[in-house]
């Protein structure tokens, strides 16, 4: 089963399991002061953002590369939903010619294939940005016990990387989630969409880690990148 699969499989379970990816949203949006009333959300997943927003939207467009969490975002006659993937080179075709007061992406850019050309293409759009990307101090214990390279990129390399496109403010958050056994963390990582999508734990990884990690709780890193309007 590839992410795509994955992410849509687990649409319906997702908000009871990204209690991570939730508070990232609502501090991304405290960057977000001057409301602008037409958005576009990169990796928009079931409507997280859109949800959060407190101020009037006259347009809302929402491109994920998962059907099965389009389908549970919040549908009216201002939101536009596209099947998208920001990997793919015609990804912002069919939305270059729609005006956007800024572009929003929360806890999906971690997983561009290059993301030196996705900020190239988001920058394109021509429109300030507020952006949240998950980063290799995510999970970085657990890497270290099963001796495997970092999945993510540091915020070091992220912050380099868009500042060649952006000018940026940034800011760091960490967040340690605990929970009561190893079995119930894998639980957690595989239907979150953070860690666990990406299968790169195998049977004798997992064991390992079950055996030797030596936390109740798993640690994340954000990096906030925000642009003024």
């Amino acid at each position: 089963m590839n992410i795509k699969q994955e992410f849509s499989k687990n649409a319906t379970s997702y908000n009871s399991h990204n209690i991570i990816q939730s508070s990232v949203i609502v501090e991304l949006l405290k960057l977000i002061d001057d409301k602008p009333s037409t958005i576009l959300d990169i990796g928009c997943g079931r409507g997280g953002v859109f949800e959060n927003i407190n101020w009037k939207l006259n347009k809302f467009v929402g491109l994920d590369f998962a059907p099965g969490m389009l389908d549970l975002h919040p549908s009216s006659s201002h939101i536009e939903l596209y099947v998208k993937d920001f990997n793919d080179v015609d990804c912002f075709d069919d939305i270059r010619d729609m005006n956007f007061s800024r572009v929003v992406s929360a806890s999906a850019l971690q997983w561009s294939k290059d993301l030196d050309n996705t900020f190239k293409k988001i920058k394109s759009l021509n429109t300030p940005v507020s952006l949240a990307i998950f980063t290799s101090n995510t999970f970085k214990t657990l890497y270290e016990v099963a001796k495997l390279p970092k999945l993510l990129r540091s915020k070091e390399e992220v912050i380099e990387i868009a500042g060649k496109y952006f000018e940026l403010e940034y800011k760091i958050l960490t967040y340690e989630l605990k929970f009561s056994s190893i079995r119930e963390m894998f639980r957690y990582m595989k239907k979150s969409g953070v860690g666990g999508a990406r299968n790169m734990l195998n049977i004798s990884d997992m064991r390992k880690i079950m055996r030797d990690y030596p936390y109740d709780f798993l640690e994340y890193e954000i990096i906030l990148l925000h642009e003024k309007s």
